[in-house]
């Protein structure tokens, strides 16, 4: 989910009458979601079909694209639109609206590609890969134009990659009127489910939800040592649960977060690091997790709270090696606390937004109890959100109808390029289908792999981290999810671990160089060298690079098994993780020296390998735990030692 967009679209300045023109579209997208969820057509006598539903809210869409997101990056952002904008704005607007009249007829007339079908389909094509470029950029739009190349070109491909022929009316045809294309599941679960929670965390950040988090995170860990660090941490976490965007939650929360610990002894790209990969993680942080999941659920034919449940024991570990990497830096470069008089005490932050707490428990218990759609459970707690700021308010402030007009508006423009995103999912999985693509890559990445489960999770892993290179993590999700998975299901891993390792490392892609596009954001705002921080991001989110490989051959660190096993399993996995931690920053009572380090990580590592991950993993545990806490308890003795040796010092006084 992106509520602000993962590269930040930010309308370019216009006229009263085309700013209001932007307003209204924008308005109208949120609008038709709460609509569509709620069936108010229904109730109003208006029946539609759910590709005609999508058609009219790409016709929505289109125009808002052209007229409020210039055609380069560079272009001067004026009062004038330029023509070529305008003409866009109407002809795609035209062809949208054509597609939502008449999908139910030209869908079923796939074998005779009737001429009107096959122009406004392509105008379709062409607008939905222009309004990708301009709003998600270059990457996913050139891996686009990449599977509709092969798809045309692949039938003269020789052996398990060569495709079905397939003509450019054929494809073209294809991709616009059937229902597994553009049209279909990606662009659904956009336009419904990811739409509302983007008014959600709209919702909450206008109402001052943000600020509460925020302050929240100071008054729980600033007077901690590395207090800074662990702000950034905690406020990342909670926020990027309601943005579900790294880039997003790093551009809020960073601007805040980044120059507090460089003013606490941080270096800058170590300050922009931490920031980067905790807002990265706010994707994986049960209740509101990002866009993928919602695939992911879809993907799979299960209740997205199951994917919920799944995902806690993973993102705990993502963060328990996060705060003990913080703490220990800390520790180690000698940055202390927070400054008393910054600290807000936190029953006096609790008193002034404890309502906003109070819409976690309706969104959760929404989802978790009464069972109902996530996009409901969005639109309620959204509701109670509205409700509760006007009553109440945030240190004085109070939603005016100006705000909520405002929060409609920046949640219209905040779905675009992820609404751009599911429509060209579907262009990928249409080519996907109609060519045999994704049968010829799965067949082909297990017979590289040998049989060898550890070489095909290397090598999804590196193809998810390439194809992710400057594209969001939902876009790399549905392409592994379309192209990998079934290859790791058809080893045997399990299907919920197969969609939840590519999950991982499609999500990582966002700080791993050379293109981390969270990363680089947090260097921007941290005066910081790019590529130093990346690195150094990896260096601290390492579990997020290890973890997934073990629930893979364990889904008990995914709380499938019996309770016995997958208790043990958290409880050694939390030991190893910070064994490693220790490991990694090279510091616990005492800086450590090469041998130390490199014996807290093996161990660590031993413990964080799950008791049933292969015959004998019983023993892995059982050296890693005996052998981290001997490493513990000695470096503990040392410091006794010292304390003790230590001379004391008797001052007289006369």
């Amino acid at each position: 989910m992106n509520a602000i967009g993962d590269e930040g679209i930010t309308p370019r300045c216009t006229s009263s009458f085309t700013g209001g023109l932007i307003t209204g579209l924008a308005v109208m997208l949120p609008v038709g979601t709460i609509a569509w969820v709620l069936d108010w057509f229904r109730l109003a006598g208006v029946v539609f079909s759910t590709e005609q539903f999508l058609s009219g809210m790409l016709a929505v869409a289109f125009p808002l694209v052209f007229l409020s997101v210039p055609a380069g990056a560079g272009r001067a952002r004026t009062d004038r639109i330029p023509w070529y904008d305008i003409v866009a704005a109407v002809t795609s607007f035209a062809a949208a609206a054509y597609t939502a009249i008449r999908v139910s007829g030209l869908s079923e007339l796939i074998t005779a590609r009737p001429t009107d079908g096959m122009v406004v389909g392509t105008l379709m094509l062409l607008f939905i890969i222009e309004g990708l470029r301009r709003t998600a950029g270059n990457a996913l739009t050139m891996v686009v134009i990449l599977f509709v190349v092969y798809t045309l070109v692949g039938r003269w491909i020789p052996g398990m990659f060569q495709s079905r022929p397939v003509t450019l009316g054929q494809l073209f045809y294809y991709l616009a009127w059937d229902s597994t294309a553009i049209l279909g599941l990606p662009l659904n679960i956009v336009a419904t489910v990811v739409v509302a929670f983007i008014l959600f965390g709209q919702m909450l950040q206008k109402s001052g939800g943000s600020d509460f988090f925020g302050d929240i995170a100071i008054a729980l860990m600033g007077r901690y040592r590395g207090g800074t660090a662990k702000v950034s941490l905690v406020s990342s976490a909670l926020f990027g649960t309601v943005s579900g965007s790294a880039v997003a939650n790093v551009m809020v929360d960073g601007a805040i977060t980044i120059p507090m610990m460089k003013r606490s002894g941080y270096p800058a790209h170590t300050a922009a690091a931490i920031e980067a990969i905790a807002s990265t993680g706010g994707q994986i942080v049960p209740p509101v997790m990002g866009a993928a999941a919602f695939l992911m659920a879809q993907f799979l034919q299960i209740p997205y709270t199951k994917v919920c449940i799944v995902a806690i024991v993973p993102s705990i570990l993502y963060y328990v090696a996060l705060f003990a990497e913080a703490d220990l830096e800390a520790a180690r470069r000698g940055i202390s606390r927070v400054e008393e008089s910054q600290i807000p005490r936190l029953w006096t932050v609790l008193a002034a937004g404890w309502f906003f707490l109070l819409t976690w428990v309706v969104l959760i218990a929404s989802m978790f109890w009464l069972n109902f759609l996530p996009e409901s459970s969005a639109l309620i707690a959204a509701f109670v959100i509205a409700i509760v700021s006007v009553v109440f308010g945030f240190k004085g402030k109070r939603l005016r109808l100006s705000d909520l007009l405002e929060t409609l508006r920046a949640s219209g423009l905040g779905s675009l390029d992820i609404i751009l995103i599911g429509a060209a999912t579907g262009i990928v999985i249409g080519a996907l289908n109609i060519s045999g693509l994704a049968f010829g890559l799965s067949l082909a990445l297990t017979q590289l792999a040998g049989g060898n489960l550890f070489l095909l999770l290397l090598m999804s892993a590196a193809l998810a981290t390439i194809l992710g290179m400057g594209m969001p993590t939902a876009g790399v999700y549905i392409l592994m999810a379309t192209l990998v998975a079934p290859a790791l299901v058809s080893s045997g891993v399990n299907p919920i671990a197969a969609h939840m390792f590519i999950f991982y490392y499609g999500m990582l892609s966002m700080i791993t160089p050379p293109v981390a596009l969270a990363a680089f954001a947090a260097a921007s705002l941290g005066e910081a060298d790019p590529m130093r921080t990346g690195y150094e991001a990896m260096r601290f989110g390492w579990a997020a690079f290890v973890v997934p490989f073990l629930f893979v051959y364990s889904p008990t660190l995914l709380m499938i098994g019996n309770p016995f096993d997958v208790t043990l399993a958290v409880i050694t996995a939390i030991l190893g993780v910070w064994l490693v931690a220790i490991g990694v920053v090279g510091y616990f009572v005492r800086p450590l020296g090469l041998l130390q380090r490199v014996g807290f990580a093996v161990f660590g590592l031993l413990a964080l390998i799950p008791a049933d991950a292969f015959p004998g993993a019983v023993w892995t545990d059982v050296a890693g735990v005996l052998g981290g806490v001997g490493l513990v308890w000695w470096e503990v003795a040392w410091r006794r030692r010292v304390r003790l040796d230590a001379p004391v010092s008797v001052s007289s006084s006369e």
